[in-house]
């Protein structure tokens, strides 16, 4: 596995090691982030109040600027100046300028004591031959043999319950035919926001209040092929340019082989972050490859003439979006689910209104499985409930990873 940012045609680790990015912005620029480091610890802004001014005083505003503020605005369409500074001192760890010389300076050791073992995603490991969809056509090969197939193109009209339990989901077809599937539990990881609104009876206002509450931020993945073997050697790459709308680029090929049908020609997957019905979710098909194509040129990664077709997926409430207060609008929903529909059971991101990544999702399911199958009472709400996603951490060295979640600070509106 190989990830690392692409900046100003460079190429940084990541996770972000300071020693590492100072070395690649070259002397001049590694200075000039020094000096400002430098002044950020001996002016700092008293009680700071965003995530900007947070993360200023902590790494000085240059590296702020370059290796935080680009992406995650991008990822969340939010300014860092709306973000809370609670939540960036809770995720990002502070800089120690002295260790992360040393530890640039000096060849670092294997450890001895366990504790000491850094947390970190594997660089190997299995990976599905066309891709992890591959894992749901063998849950739905399955489940179709023992006579219980996956039903599509269903949409949920109602969730009806009655007496502290779900009795029945009423879907309809593509078709416009209502169907009626009853059971003795009921597990849901459709948008927390969709789910309420679907409840019959509705539930109390305040409920549904926190549920209409609830934000999300939406994502575009243009797959486009290049007629090139090989063009970047990564899994994927983070664009910390401002000037691309370009958020990450997948190498599907580094993924798995197979992912191509042709090993001479190259696949990627250009990743745009955007809202529902805004610019970005209402282009075109065909100017969405447009836009991959030129900015792929404008990052330097290939000619336009080499890409030759291209395929445009949209996906709605990708990511849940973390305000100030949108725990306590999960926790009513949660608390009345818990005491007025106890067959209903939540799993998954969206289910949960949690930011997991795909593995937590999928235990999530599992934990709820287990418990219905053994009545168990382990709380799925507890998988990755320290809500960081660190990629490694290590003394003297900040976690930038383009996986933190924010929060909005109160009084800003999405």
């Amino acid at each position: 596995r190989l990830s690392r940012i692409y900046y100003r045609g460079r190429y940084f680790a990541y996770p972000i090691k300071a020693a590492n990015a100072l070395w690649n912005l070259g002397p001049i620029e590694a200075v000039r982030c020094m000096a400002s480091y430098a002044y950020a610890r001996v002016r700092p802004i008293r009680n700071p109040r965003s995530l900007e001014d947070w993360v200023r005083n902590q790494f000085g505003w240059r590296l702020f600027s370059i290796f935080f503020k680009t992406y995650t605005e991008k990822v969340w369409g939010i300014s860092t100046k709306e973000l809370s500074a609670d939540w960036a001192a809770q995720r990002i760890k502070s800089l120690d300028l002295w260790l992360v010389l040393k530890s640039a300076l000096m060849p670092r050791r294997r450890p001895t004591n366990r504790s000491d073992v850094v947390t970190t995603l594997i660089d190997r490991f299995r990976y599905p031959r066309f891709g992890p969809g591959q894992m749901w056509e063998r849950v739905a090969e399955i489940r179709r043999k023992k006579g219980r197939p996956v039903l599509h193109g269903r949409t949920v009209d109602r969730i009806e319950h009655d007496g502290g339990r779900v009795r029945s989901v009423v879907t309809r077809t593509a078709s416009g035919e209502i169907e009626e599937h009853q059971g003795s539990d009921f597990i849901s990881s459709m948008p927390i926001r969709e789910l309420v609104s679907r409840l019959d009876p509705a539930p109390p206002e305040s409920v549904r209040r926190a549920a209409e509450s609830l934000s999300y931020r939406d994502f575009i993945s243009v797959a486009v092929m290049i007629d090139r073997a090989d063009v970047f050697p990564d899994n994927w790459i983070y664009i910390h340019d401002p000037t691309v709308k370009v958020g990450r680029i997948q190498n599907f090929k580094n993924w798995s082989p197979d992912m191509v049908p042709d090993q001479s020609k190259t696949c990627l997957g250009l990743e745009y972050f955007c809202f529902e019905g805004d610019g970005l979710w209402t282009a075109t098909d065909d100017a969405l490859v447009e836009r991959a194509r030129n900015e792929l040129a404008q990052l330097g990664i290939c000619k336009p003439e080499e890409v030759f077709d291209g395929v445009v997926v949209r996906q709605a409430k990708a990511y849940p979006v973390y305000d100030d207060v949108y725990q306590a609008k999960v926790d009513v929903i949660r608390d009345y689910i818990r005491e007025h529909l106890t067959n209903l059971h939540l799993a998954g991101r969206n289910g949960m209104h949690k930011y997991n990544n795909q593995d937590h999702s999928m235990m999530t399911a599992l934990l709820v499985a287990r418990n219905i199958a053994t009545a168990g009472s382990v709380d799925p709400w507890k998988v990755n409930a320290d809500a960081v996603y660190h990629e490694e951490v290590r003394v003297g060295e900040k976690d930038l990873s383009a996986r933190q979640v924010p929060e909005r600070l109160a009084g800003s509106a999405l």
